[in-house]
C-alpha cells in the first residue's frame, strides 16, 4: 500500500483536532513532529522486448516427495512368477510350505534367522514360504525426522532382495488376511537345481 499526501485541508483539520485533545502526561514536553516524508516510488525497470522474468524456468515440484511404503514398493514390483499362480498366491489359495515367525527380535537376530531360514527351504525344495513380521509399533515421538512403523516389516523385503538371498527368491508379496496380512509377506521361491 502506498501512502498519498495529506492535503492542506486535511492537514489543517488534523491540527484542529490534536488542539482539542488532553495530553496524557502534562508534565512531558511537546515536541511537535513533522509528518513522516513518504517513501520515493521506484520507477518501473527498463523491460526487454521478448523476455520475460523466469520464462525459462521449470516448475517446481513437491520438495517433500517421501518413499513410497514398503506396501507401495511391493505391489508396484514386477510380477517375475507365472501369473496364474501369482493371482492364487494373492487371494490366499495357496498354502504355505513353511513359516518363520519374527514377532519380538531384533534386527540383528532375525536378519540371520531369515537367512537361515530361506536358504534352508530352498535346498528342501520349498516354494511358497511365509515370513511373519508383525505390523510393529509405533514409535514416532512427533521429532523433527519420521520414525518408521515396524522396523522388521519395513527391512525384511530389502533383506530379500540383496545376496545371498536375492538368487533363490523370486517373489515377495503381502500375505493375504487369513496369513497374516500386513504383517507378513509371501516370499516364492526359485526352483531348486
Amino acid at each position: 500500500m502506498t501512502r498519498r499526501r495529506l492535503k492542506p485541508e486535511e492537514l489543517e483539520l488534523w491540527r484542529k483536532v490534536a488542539q482539542t485533545t488532553e495530553k496524557l502526561h502534562p508534565e512531558r514536553k511537546h515536541v511537535d513532529t513533522p509528518l513522516p516524508k513518504p517513501t520515493p516510488r521506484k520507477s518501473p525497470q527498463a523491460r526487454i522486448d521478448g523476455f520475460d522474468l523466469g520464462q525459462n524456468a521449470k516448475p517446481k515440484g513437491n520438495d517433500h516427495d517421501l518413499a513410497p511404503s514398503v506396501t507401495e514398493r511391493i505391489k508396484s514390483a514386477p510380477v517375475q512368477m507365472d501369473r496364474k499362480t501369482f493371482g492364487r498366491l494373492k487371494r490366499g489359495k495357496l498354502v504355505p510350505e513353511g513359516k518363520l515367525d519374527l514377532h519380538g527380535m531384533t534386527m540383528d537376530r532375525a536378519h540371520p534367522a531369515l537367512t537361515a531360514f530361506i536358504l534352508r527351504a530352498h535346498a528342501q525344495g520349498k516354494r511358497l514360504v511365509l515370513v511373519i513380521t508383525g505390523k510393529g509399533k509405533d514409535r514416532d515421538e512427533g521429532g523433527p525426522i519420521p520414525v518408521r512403523r515396524g522396523v522388521l516389516r519395513h527391512n525384511v523385503p530389502h533383506w530379500l532382495s540383496t545376496p545371498p538371498l536375492a538368487q533363490v527368491v523370486l517373489q515377495v508379496s503381502e500375505a493375504h488376511l487369513k496369513h497374516g496380512g500386513g504383517g507378513a509377506y509371501y516370499v516364492y521361491l526359485r526352483r531348486a537345481r
